[in-house]
């Protein structure tokens, strides 16, 4: 098996949550990388697995990972860490995902998530919710593009599509990926007016201080491809207000920690909300398409 290594971009970001679903991480590839990066060789892959042990004396975990598609098949493999420290953290049986970042020199493992701990002896600062179909959303308080405060009360009678950005995120396979997919569905919904009625899609910034009502206008207004002609009628873009920051995130499973450099290594959260302002389906990461949120779309529309 060719197996291609490069050095470490970007900073160890470590989530462990007793029990909730997986998510993934994102930072900058910034200054700090290790010898031997290569921004153009880089490639990231998610990996899910089960530690099976752990060797702090050459900062390696050892993992049991499913198949990575278009890098390798299932195997039982040991994975360099860039923080060795972290080892503490995890334990034979803990379950994972974390993000591969391989290129020509070495690979190691980077944003690495708990998803199922086996020795529970890690209190996490928050306490995180894992959105289930049901679920009542709280009627949270945004301030959006136009500097409006509007709660997510006001849009029951909508199929809701939500997710969490920052404007500032520099990797294209997060935040980018997450608003060039809502851009995808909201195209498709104007092709069917019908559906375009009964739907309304909101993408949330955990980045508030930056992230001001101008900021949003005229990154949204790139995003829907109408610039400042945009009326953001049916795509909105907000951030929580202070006093429901936190509890937005935690409801909907976001990490968010603010980085010295000004990125912010986070999690990713997907949702699709009930007429009725319940949880339809959840997705975490970033691996979920604008296909399979339309048919959501759809079924929800058929069945509300």
């Amino acid at each position: 098996m060719n197996r291609r290594r490069c050095g470490l971009l970007g900073l160890f970001a470590l989530l462990a949550v007793l029990g909730l679903g997986g998510a993934v991480g994102c930072h900058s590839a910034g200054q700090g990388a290790g010898q031997g990066d290569s921004a153009g060789a880089v490639k990231r892959y998610a990996v899910r697995g089960v530690v099976v042990s752990t060797d702090a004396s050459k900062g390696e975990v050892t993992l049991d990972t499913e198949a990575i598609p278009g890098y390798m098949d299932a195997m039982i493999m040991p994975y360099k860490l860039k923080q060795p420290e972290v080892l503490s953290e995890l334990h034979p049986g803990d379950r994972i995902t974390a993000t591969l970042l391989a290129g020509s020199d070495s690979d190691f493992l980077d944003q690495i998530v708990v998803v199922g701990q086996k020795k529970a002896d890690y209190v996490p600062k928050a306490s995180y919710h894992t959105p289930q179909p049901g679920d009542a959303v709280p009627d949270f308080a945004l301030l959006n593009e136009k500097g409006q405060t509007v709660h997510l009360d006001q849009l029951h009678g909508k199929i809701v599509l939500l997710t969490f950005v920052y404007t500032r995120c520099p990797l294209a396979d997060y935040c980018p990926r997450m608003s060039r997919n809502f851009a995808e569905v909201n195209k498709a919904l104007e092709k069917n007016p019908a559906l375009y009625a009964k739907t309304h899609l909101l993408s949330v910034s955990f980045d508030p201080k930056y992230d001001t009502p101008k900021v949003l206008r005229s990154y949204g207004g790139a995003y829907t491809g109408r610039y400042t002609q945009e009326t953001f009628d049916h795509w909105e873009f907000a951030a929580p207000v202070e006093s429901d920051l936190s509890r937005m995130l935690q409801f909907f499973m976001v990490a968010a920690t603010p980085e010295q450099d000004k990125t912010i290594t986070h999690s990713l959260s997907t949702a699709v909300i009930t007429p009725s302002g319940r949880i339809y389906k959840w997705y975490a990461g970033n691996d979920w398409t604008p296909e399979q949120v339309l048919a959501d779309v759809n079924s929800l529309a058929a069945n509300p």
